[in-house]
Order: structure tokens, then sequence, then C-alpha cells
């Protein structure tokens, strides 16, 4: 099962995009953490924005609410945590080997939480070329999952 988790992402717009792509590459659960906005909100109305963006995919990937990271990983043992960001503790992408990856991608500006740093010990980045220092998060996941997607 392919699974992703989406920590404190604060864009409709990025969240919707990357269901869309979750569903092209055939990940089968998202997991949304902190603030980050679901398809549907915490008034149980549908988020409109966001199924624009995804046309369709929120209906098609399974997704879940956790208020910590913490909370959504407890059931997800047999799986590996993997935080995508730029850290000390990074490798390249294209040098990860694993099964049953979790790919942890954090807030836009501010990346993962200091808890889910702690909690998670294998990290990967993607390298920059340019002069700007990332990626948008919703293309950066397209990126590692269609990379990934065998798995």
């Amino acid at each position: 099962m392919k699974v992703l988790l989406l920590e404190n992402i604060r864009s409709i717009l990025n969240v919707g995009s990357i269901f869309r792509t979750a569903d092209a590459v055939g990940v089968e659960e998202i997991l949304l953490v902190g603030y980050t906005p679901s398809p549907i909100d915490r008034m149980g109305r549908k988020n409109e924005k966001l199924i624009k963006t995804a046309l369709g995919a929120e209906q098609t990937v399974q997704w879940t609410q956790y208020k910590t990271v913490t909370e959504a990983l407890r059931e997800r043992n047999n799986h590996t945590p993997i935080i995508v960001e730029q850290t000390d503790r990074a490798i390249p992408y294209t040098e990860l080997s694993v099964t049953n990856p979790i790919f942890i991608f954090g807030n836009e500006t501010e990346g993962v939480t200091q808890e889910t740093h702690d909690a998670v010990t294998q990290h990967i980045y993607l390298p920059m070329r340019g002069k700007k220092e990332s990626l948008n998060v919703a293309v950066c996941a397209a990126v590692i999952l269609y990379h990934f997607s065998e798995l």
C-alpha cells in the first residue's frame, strides 16, 4: 500500500494537486495531519476549492485526518516513514532504497514539525541546481511519487 502524509500544508490548492498526483500514481491513502485541509471541512461541508483542484481524486484516494504525525503513524508500523525535506540528515531521493514508504511532506515554508523530526530518522531531498532553494510542495510530491511509483 502506498501512503502519503501531509503535515500542516496550508494551501488548499497544493493539497488538491497532491490528491490528483496521488491518484495518478496509485497512492492508496493520504494521511492529512494538523491543519492540512481535507475534502470535507470541520463543519462537514465539501471543500470546494480542494475538490475543484483534485478533479475527483478526493473520491478515489482514501484519506484520513489526524491531529499529529505520531497518531497517524501509530497504526502503520509495517511502513517506513520518510521525511522529504532538505535537512542535515537527508540524502538525495535517488539514493533511497525502501519498501512500503510513507513519504512525509511538511508546511510550505516551515517544513515538518520538530515532533516529526524526532520521530522519523530517514530523510530525502530533491537536489536543486538553480538559484532557488526548493520547489513547490505539490511539484516536489509529484517528482517523488512518480520516481517511487513502482514500489
